[in-house]
């Protein structure tokens, strides 16, 4: 038993950090040292096991990323680590922490999440807004909660009628606009004027010029999907005969499953022409033929081996937006999501279309996009 005794004289949070290295493969993780001693062994059994069980790249982030801020609020809140099944009073001290009412708070400061436990989850980087947190973020977050808890073995008390009613009444109690991930959609002529300040063959305009043209073409990649994507995954396909012109280059990428796949279907999305080019000029300056196809760059023009993060991806999106003169705090990585399915309506590309290349599933969600674009010119806005 060589890994026992490998690990025989470690302390649990060096033990922990271990087990956190050898899933980190699959599933990455940025905070691993800060995880390892928020997690318990149990939680990372829990990790590893839903790892071998071939849960989705993108399902495990979310999971693990939620189960941090559970564990990170159950120390903070109670002083111990999550108890497994919660108890229906902690799920009703979760929701009373996290849906409050600002009015109310500015007249009984006991309102909502105590100061030090906001305090706590801040200085430790879990919160960054302030007032109450979003219902969907609440929601998703009992809702996995709630999966971690019957993958423990266990039955939970997410489906009670207290919890259903305080989740309802706080909600109604702290009305909260929806806002988009992104303001504003990065659509056809946005990305025109990204792509203008990448207009030089060095090896940062040429990265961010192929991974704006990709991200967009390919249907609004996510920015986990863009920052994990990987030579392995893109497949040349026979170019596409133009009857006015040369023929046109065409890639296949396979992107497996996705947040939205189920099951072994392996999703495919198509590009064709100028991201294509774009591409391949990037790859061929870089020298990259294997591995992550979108790498950091060093100080001194150096190509990673490692694959950028999502956040840096982002960031990058970021960048280009304050470079065109545009404002950053408007757009961000899922604007090129949004942003195509926007364009895609501005064209009059059918709907079906369009969410073959984007996969989305939900046609609401996807359609919303549409509905956007065109209401704002159409007769019904227009009455006088």
């Amino acid at each position: 038993m060589p890994k026992a005794s490998k690990s025989a004289g470690l302390s649990g949070v060096e033990r922990r950090s271990v087990e956190l290295d050898t899933i980190a493969s699959v599933l990455p993780i940025d905070r691993r040292d800060e995880l390892a001693e928020l997690l318990t062994d149990q939680d990372v059994e829990t990790l590893r096991h839903l790892v071998n069980e071939g849960m989705g790249a993108n399902t495990l982030r979310a999971l693990t990323s939620d189960l941090a801020y559970l564990e990170a609020w159950g120390l903070a809140a109670t002083g111990r680590s999550l108890p497994w099944p919660a108890p229906e009073a902690l799920l009703l001290k979760f929701v009373a922490h996290h849906l409050w009412d600002p009015e109310k708070r500015a007249a009984d400061p006991d309102h909502g999440m105590p100061a030090d436990v906001d305090e706590k989850l801040r200085s430790q980087g879990f919160l960054k807004s302030v007032g109450p947190h979003a219902p969907s973020t609440v929601r998703r977050r009992l809702a996995n909660w709630s999966t971690l808890t019957k993958w423990r073995g266990f039955d939970g008390a997410f489906a009670s009628p207290a919890l259903k009613s305080a989740i309802r009444l706080a909600i109604r109690a702290a009305p909260r606009q929806r806002l988009r991930k992104s303001a504003k959609a990065v659509t056809g002529d946005v990305l025109a004027k990204l792509l203008a300040t990448c207009a030089t063959d060095s090896l940062r305009d040429l990265r961010d010029r192929a991974m704006l043209m990709v991200a967009f073409a390919s249907g609004g990649r996510r920015r986990s999907e863009i920052a994990g994507l990987r030579c392995e995954q893109l497949t040349v396909e026979p170019p596409i005969e133009e009857p006015d012109g040369p023929p046109l280059p065409s890639l296949a990428i396979h992107l497996g499953r996705t947040k939205n796949s189920s099951g072994e279907q392996d999703e495919l999305v198509y590009l064709t022409g100028r991201p294509v080019v774009a591409l391949n000029a990037w790859m061929t300056a870089a020298k990259i033929d294997s591995g992550s196809v979108f790498r950091a760059i060093g100080r001194w023009g150096t190509v990673s081996r490692r694959a950028l993060d999502p956040q840096s991806v982002n960031a990058i999106i970021k960048q280009r937006v304050e470079m065109a003169g545009l404002k950053a705090g408007e757009f961000s990585a899922h604007g090129l999501r949004s942003g195509y399915l926007t364009e895609a309506a501005n064209r009059g590309i059918p709907l079906a279309d369009a969410m073959e290349q984007s996969r989305h599933r939900s046609v609401q969600q996807a359609s919303s996009y549409y509905n956007n674009a065109t209401r704002r010119s159409g007769r019904a806005a227009r009455l006088l």
